[in-house]
């Protein structure tokens, strides 16, 4: 299965809800099984590449030493590498 063009991620994800409920029911046969696993795993790495892209656009608003508010990226923000006081004094 290739992830079509048009699919969101809501339509990626309920998709692969209903597949992990299936393969948890244990009904699927094995060659069943082994087609829901390779569909999951496009979904998952469809999703997760939706995900990277939506942290790549976000910015987090933080204080910054002179007490004014910067925007910083989410990846910046999200390692610690942000220019931020510490807490300690």
């Amino acid at each position: 299965m290739s992830i079509p063009s048009d699919m969101t991620f809501e339509t990626a994800l309920a998709r692969l809800e209903k597949i992990v409920e299936k393969m948890d029911s244990g009904e699927p046969s094995l060659e069943e099984a082994l087609k829901l696993f390779s569909e999951g795993t496009e979904l998952v790495r469809y999703c997760s590449s939706v995900i990277e892209d939506a942290e790549g656009k976000l910015e987090v608003l933080v204080q910054g030493k002179d007490g004014r508010d910067v925007a910083v990226p989410f990846e910046e923000f999200n390692s610690g590498d942000e220019d931020r006081e510490d807490d300690e004094a």
